[in-house]
């Protein structure tokens, strides 16, 4: 691979998260080093481009407006990365992208064919994958010939048996593709990798991970290898969130279209922007926020947190059949003690107990010595797992694809 300097875009549907990366040379091949970050916020007018290149911090302006197209975006962003990063030596592009369907159940490099597959899954991810589309084209006619390859959140879910991926519906639809997914993938796989390091004993067994941030889903692995997951179709399902509402009864959703006339675009937006936490508290989507007030609705909306996501741990270990570890990782995962232990509290029947103290200071193990099952606390990261497998994918495709090579369709 030519080049020293490998970039990560992790979109979502509002912000995308930048990695940069040295490739350095090691015996089994090229390793990705994390030397850099960075997030755009697309909710922020004007736009601010946030970067940190060690201990160093920079928080900066962009002129460039966020419009239908993001060229001017990254161009501007690109220039100032130039000035912290040889962008000369820049090696290729990695991409997160939600949803890989069953088209895509490992890192590709992106050509005009896998452009297209990529873009027919839209209508499954539609606040995400556009976003990452995006990307893609603005880097394709920005820097024609750069290589880009996208990493799939949807993939490790790919060893979930037959079964588990079922809904119950009629056997056309789930063989057209209506079935369970799962998603925050990346996630999962750097907590699976992470684990396997630190405590392989652990990992060896089943764990029950939970992503709890802005968007929230847990999954239980046996051995680092995803069994289940609280999301299924879309990234609407499983626990609440920050403003997604998680699992409805689909006699809500017939009732909102049809006795209450409400159209597809509203009912999208309810459950997408207006539901969650924000629409139980009527205060606010984050939970710093709710863990602040001393409102009755705020603690109502974190009591319905936790009850889900504690409820949802115990169904996923019906499917492991057990579960002998806990797994506490993303935003509210990593640095809210608090929400942890009103989980753990729903979960004592299971013989989980948290060390008060070590849950305080958000420690690796959380659990106290008379806990049965073991608790921990990983900050997961996934921009390193889009690096990995963008070195794997590009070190076993050759040169890009013709087609490629000029601007994106």
């Amino acid at each position: 691979m030519d080049g020293k300097l490998l970039v990560t875009f992790n979109a979502g549907s509002s912000t995308v998260k930048i990695g940069l990366f040295a490739l350095d040379a090691g015996a089994d091949g090229l390793r990705p080093r994390r030397i850099g970050k960075g997030m755009i916020d697309f909710r922020r007018a004007p736009l601010r481009f946030e970067l940190t290149e060690g201990p160093d911090h920079f928080d900066i302006e962009l002129a460039a407006p966020a419009g239908e197209e993001l060229d001017e975006v990254l161009s501007e962003a690109f220039s100032r990365l130039s000035w912290h990063f040889d962008l000369d030596a820049l090696a290729a592009v990695g991409h997160r992208v939600v949803h890989g369907a069953g088209l895509f159940t490992a890192p590709v490099v992106i050509d005009a064919a896998a452009l297209a597959r990529i873009d027919s899954l839209t209508p499954l991810a539609p606040l995400h994958q556009p976003q990452a589309l995006k990307l893609v084209r603005a880097i394709a006619r920005l820097r024609p010939g750069l290589r880009q390859t996208a990493s799939f959140d949807t993939a490790f879910h790919a060893t979930n048996a037959d079964l588990t991926r079922r809904f119950a519906l009629p056997r056309a639809l789930h063989d057209a593709g209506v079935r369970r997914y799962g998603f925050h993938g990346l996630s999962y796989a750097f907590i699976a990798g992470e684990l396997t390091r630190r405590r392989p004993d652990v990992a060896a067994g089943r764990v029950v991970a939970a992503h709890l941030g802005s968007g929230a889903s847990l999954c239980v692995m046996e051995n680092g290898l995803s069994r289940d997951s609280s999301m299924s179709f879309s990234t609407l399902d499983g626990v609440p969130m920050a403003t997604r509402c998680g699992a409805l009864d689909p006699g809500a959703l017939l009732y909102l279209l049809g006795q209450k006339g409400q159209g597809l675009p509203q009912v999208e937006d309810l459950l997408y922007h207006r539901s969650g936490l924000l629409g139980v508290s009527g205060i606010s989507a984050d939970s710093r926020d709710l863990l602040a007030s001393d409102r009755a609705e705020a603690r109502e909306a974190l009591e319905l947190f936790a009850l889900r996501v504690a409820g949802e741990a115990a169904r996923l270990a019906t499917t492991a059949g057990g579960v002998d570890a806990l797994v506490f990782t993303a935003g509210i995962g990593e640095h809210q003690p608090q929400m942890r232990a009103m989980i753990c509290e729903r979960l004592a029947w299971l013989g989980v107990r948290l060390d008060v103290e070590k849950n305080a200071a958000n420690a690796f193990d959380i659990a106290s010595a008379d806990s049965q099952r073991g608790v921990f606390v990983l900050a997961t990261d996934e921009e390193q797992v889009i690096a990995r497998e963008a070195v794997a994918a590009l070190a076993g495709a050759g040169s890009p694809s013709p087609e490629w090579n000029g601007p994106a369709p």
